[in-house]
């Protein structure tokens, strides 16, 4: 029998770990945040009064063993002067399958199975809710949009409406021989699964061993000046102390041009590994060469990370 992993996350960072993870030996199930209120899965939200498909459309392509083109197909956004513009052909597909089956675990579940999947990707919920975070200015920003864009320090995070997460969710972190949080922004990706306090229970109560992706930049407004054992410790704030077992960090230099045109463009900043105050979280370091640059991108290698997380698992079987 397969280990079973459950990764916890959405956005981009989370596609890119599953693809790596998919190329081994284990049994994943994605559980992928749903309340993303911008382009075309916004406009899809408030037309059809349905939760975010956006970040699962981009999960379930990283899942898929389907042939590219129709990878493609899926991604594929249309350009006109008309309503079509801008919209994802997989987030359609999604919002017709959720309107034919009536509810969003059909729809993700049928998708799947056209594409092909690699695992089983589940929505944390099936509401219609919106994310909502405070500053540490006492300002209250309301949307996923909104609280990436405004680039101010946040302080809390919560939803407009208690959400009823999928008892298939609470079943996989109970059942799971590993959790992953990560890859992904820290506050718009990862903790809006740990605002949900059933969740937060479950994974207290699951004999999983835990463990945390950190990013490789900061993100400005979500981690500014965040060293990896700031990360550790903003997720302890949502699900205790001493509940994670590890963290992955990325130890690889990134060149000088690069750094400058992060800082410039983005006011970003490489994550920097605090080794002295990680141990006093008595939690396990691993260290690792992860980053590649791609068009001058910093950007985790999918395969070498998946590695990475694999051979943990493996260690803790022994």
């Amino acid at each position: 029998m397969m280990n079973k992993v459950v990764v916890l996350g959405g956005g981009h960072g989370l596609s890119v770990l599953l693809k790596g993870l998919k190329l081994f030996p284990i049994d994943i199930t994605a559980v992928v945040t749903v309340a993303d209120n911008g382009a075309s899965t916004g406009r899809l939200r408030d037309e059809f009064k349905i939760p975010a498909v956006g970040d699962l459309r981009n999960v379930i392509i990283s899942l898929s063993e389907s042939e590219p083109l129709l990878e493609e197909l899926f991604q594929y956004r249309f350009k006109s002067t008309g309503n079509l513009d801008g919209h994802s052909l997989g987030n359609l597909l999604l919002a017709a399958l959720l309107d034919m089956e009536g509810s969003l675990t059909s729809a993700v579940a049928s998708l799947s199975k056209i594409l092909n999947l690699k695992g089983k990707v589940l929505p944390l919920t099936e509401d219609v809710i919106n994310l909502i975070a405070e500053t540490k200015n006492n300002e209250t920003l309301i949307g996923e949009v909104e609280i990436r864009k405004s680039g101010k320090e946040l302080t809390k995070l919560y939803y407009d409406q208690e959400p009823k997460v999928l008892p298939e969710v609470i079943t996989a972190i109970l059942e799971a021989d590993l959790i992953i949080f990560g890859l992904g922004s820290l506050y718009t990706s990862i903790i809006p699964h740990l605002i949900c306090p059933e969740v937060v229970t479950a994974i207290k109560n699951s004999n999983a061993k835990k463990i945390y992706v950190c990013n490789a930049m900061t993100e400005k407004g979500e981690t500014d000046n965040f060293k990896v054992s700031d990360h550790v410790n903003t997720l302890n704030k949502y699900i205790g102390t001493k509940v994670l077992d590890a963290v992955i960090a990325n130890s690889k230099h990134i060149d000088i041009d690069i750094q400058e045109r992060y800082k410039t463009l983005e006011d970003s900043e490489p994550v920097l590994i605090d080794e002295a105050a990680i141990k006093k979280l008595e939690l396990q370091l691993i260290k690792e060469n992860l980053v590649i640059i791609e068009n001058e991108t910093v950007r985790h290698d999918p395969i070498k990370t998946g590695f990475v997380i694999f051979s943990y698992l493996l260690k803790g079987k022994k």
